[in-house]
């Protein structure tokens, strides 16, 4: 008889991994929107990711998702509210390499630049320029590792929001792809490819962290039900 894929046991256990991220100041400031521009074309990966993908996980409690630094900045401070949506409306998933989000954001303002008269442009006033951050990103490993489909259920109403922005969303940067390290475990070391599936569908800017982990668990659990197994993880 054939062992039900919920009690099969991957050859690569899934480890969770946690991340932080330390801030650093450049010094680097932008007063207008050909400033802006700019910097953004030559400043640090860490800045693009700070202001990006780090502001969304502060921001995580708010839904609908808020856009990215950026868009609050040329809103809130200059104005430029059309400019604003445009930003806003880059979808940071799309994009498996942050050379490829700077290239949309300096692509987007540079065409607003292209259609806007310089002399309507606004300028910051002392202090509420837009100062580039740096990130610096620590990886560290969890104490959680699933080896079965009970175990990563378990262990994943355990780990921290940071575990799950860390394997949901730089997900996409590290490995390239557009998906997620969770839906990459279940598909290729569990072969529950309609789960994977179902779990690399969700669409992470619907929902607050809290929330999605407690859809991917939803789903887990609908799997388990389906193959008749026990949730728990026997003592």
């Amino acid at each position: 008889m054939t062992q039900p894929s919920a009690l099969v046991e991957a050859k690569t256990p899934f480890r969770f991994y946690t991340s932080f991220v330390l801030q650093k100041a450049t010094g680097l400031r932008a007063a207008t929107l050909p400033q802006l521009v700019a910097l953004l074309r030559k400043v640090p990966d860490g800045c693009i990711y700070y202001h990006t993908h780090y502001f969304l996980l502060t921001h995580h409690y708010l839904t609908p998702e808020p856009p990215n630094d950026f868009a609050y900045w040329v809103t809130g401070v200059l104005g430029e509210e059309r400019l604003g949506e445009l930003l806003a409306g880059i979808d940071i998933m799309e994009h498996s390499a942050l050379q490829s989000l700077r290239e949309a954001l300096v692509g987007t303002i540079e065409d607003y630049l292209s259609s806007t008269p310089t002399a309507t442009l606004r300028f910051a006033s002392e202090g509420e320029e837009f100062f580039f951050v740096k990130s610096v990103r620590i990886v560290m490993p969890t104490s959680h590792e699933a080896s079965t489909l009970v175990e990563f259920a378990e262990a994943l109403s355990r780990v921290s929001i940071h575990s799950l922005y860390f394997h949901v969303f730089d997900a996409r940067l590290r490995v390239g792809r557009p998906t997620n390290d969770f839906a990459i475990w279940l598909d290729e070391h569990l072969g529950l490819k309609d789960l994977a599936e179902h779990v690399a569908n969700l669409d992470p800017y619907a929902h607050t962290l809290e929330t999605l982990r407690s859809l991917v668990l939803s789903l887990v659990k609908q799997e388990l039900d389906r193959q008749g197994t026990t949730h728990a993880k026997p003592g």
